[in-house]
């Protein structure tokens, strides 16, 4: 566990250091962030530096590769799939800036470049290690094994997760803050699991390291976030929201801890559902919205909720629910 906790102050010193390096480089070469014309109350946020992500990326590998031991194929997974996703945002990012539009990649070009990387790690995992074969299950961490029914199932955990992180994205701070709070309680998670489930040292080794994983990303997000809270001098464009969604589903799905996902990460699930029932409902009553603007936390903004209270409200809900889901683990 102290490794955790050093991760946590490395990559955050890491963080420190380069995010004004990134925000620098971002000013200097113009990579400035449009606004959707119908978000009208962002668009004094128009011109901010955009993909910060890359600070928390590097702040994330750096510490990661200081603080390993042992076996580490998991960790170096997670690292591989943060980073896969990481590109695709970038090419995104710099679609928008360099044609200076607020469409990047097209649908299809992002869905099948995620479903490419999903695929890939999901198929090594089986194969390799027999991991996405299996899930545990609350009230005890006892496996539910899937077979190959474990490669599409990862691959809806990447794919959900990475756009729903994206989406979560829309406040200064918010997908930054919610984040931070959904890893301690993933890290929980994985240390519980690994004392009642993983026997063995290789193992051990593995568990720890995911828990360095998390540590690192923790750190370098803090340091983030002294620079993208209210008022945001970065955002962390697309490059930092897909790899944070791509880390956290390789994290969930290496750690067999997939099943836990919707409830600590209770906040991702209600903005993309919010985004669903608005798009639906639109097309089935030929322009009729329920919320006032979507995803939810532009409807809150709508109503009149300042940026910080939403940040704030989206944390603690992030915690208890991460308490709960601990408490149903049946571990403690």
């Amino acid at each position: 566990m102290i490794r955790f906790f050093i991760s946590i102050l490395i990559a955050f010193t890491i963080g420190m250091l380069l995010t004004p390096i990134v925000i620098k480089f971002a000013r200097k070469l113009k990579l400035r962030q449009t606004i959707l014309h119908y978000v009208d109350n962002h668009q004094a946020k128009a011109g901010t530096p955009t993909m910060g992500g890359i600070g928390f990326i590097l702040a994330l590998i750096i510490t990661s590769v200081i603080m390993f031991r042992g076996q580490a194929s998991l960790l170096w997974m997670s690292l591989a799939v943060t980073f896969g996703y990481g590109v695709i945002g970038f090419l995104d990012d710099f679609i928008k800036v360099y044609f200076k539009r607020n469409k990047g990649l097209g649908f299809w070009q992002k869905l099948i470049s995620q479903v490419a990387v999903a695929g890939i790690i999901a198929w090594f995992a089986v194969v390799n290690f027999d991991i996405a074969s299996g899930v545990l299950l609350p009230f005890g961490f006892n496996e539910l094994y899937m077979g190959l029914i474990g490669i599409p199932f990862a691959i809806f955990i990447f794919l959900a997760m990475s756009n729903s992180v994206n989406l979560t994205d829309g406040l200064d701070g918010l997908a930054g803050g919610v984040t931070v709070v959904y890893l301690l309680i993933f890290a929980v998670l994985i240390s519980l699991a690994a004392g009642v489930v993983y026997m063995g040292q290789a193992w051990d080794q593995e568990m720890r390291n995911l828990m360095v994983y998390c540590g690192a990303l923790i750190g370098g997000l803090l340091a983030f976030l002294v620079f993208n809270g209210y008022k945001a001098r970065i955002f962390m464009g697309d490059t930092g929201s897909l790899a944070l969604g791509g880390g956290l589903a390789s994290l969930a799905i290496l750690s067999r801890l997939s099943i836990f996902v919707p409830i600590v990460g209770i906040m991702y699930v209600l903005t993309s559902i919010s985004v669903i029932i608005q798009v639906a409902y639109f097309k089935v009553t030929k322009g009729k919205r329920i919320f006032l603007m979507a995803p939810l936390h532009h409807h809150l903004e709508r109503k009149g909720v300042g940026e910080s209270k939403i940040v704030l409200v989206y944390m603690v809900i992030t915690f208890l629910c991460g308490i709960v889901a601990i408490l149903v683990s049946g571990a403690i």
